[in-house]
């Protein structure tokens, strides 16, 4: 055990850098291995889609945006004239 001010601070920083890196270097692997799952089963879904004639599975970002303005003019279009968007017909 080093007796410098210097050293002490650096073995007592050591282990707590090094428990750091295990750390990030798990959930690396881990968040790699969830990407590289769903890659992998995304690329089994299409092929058994087309195997058994279905159209291709639309991509889920793509059809939540599409989705989104459509849904809040039909929600406007139904709002009586004068109530508030948090307002429904009931309690007009």
């Amino acid at each position: 055990m080093p007796e410098s001010w210097w050293g002490n601070a650096i073995f007592s920083l050591i282990p707590t850098i090094v428990l750091g890196l295990i750390f990030w270097m798990v959930m690396r692997m881990i968040i790699r291995g969830d990407r590289t799952a769903r890659l992998k089963y995304d690329q089994i879904e299409a092929e058994e889609r087309a195997k058994a004639g279905l159209p291709p599975r639309p991509a889920a970002g793509a059809a939540a945006s599409a989705d989104q303005p459509a849904a809040t003019t039909a929600a406007a279009a139904e709002r009586p004239p004068g109530a508030a968007p948090g307002q429904d017909r009931t309690s007009a």
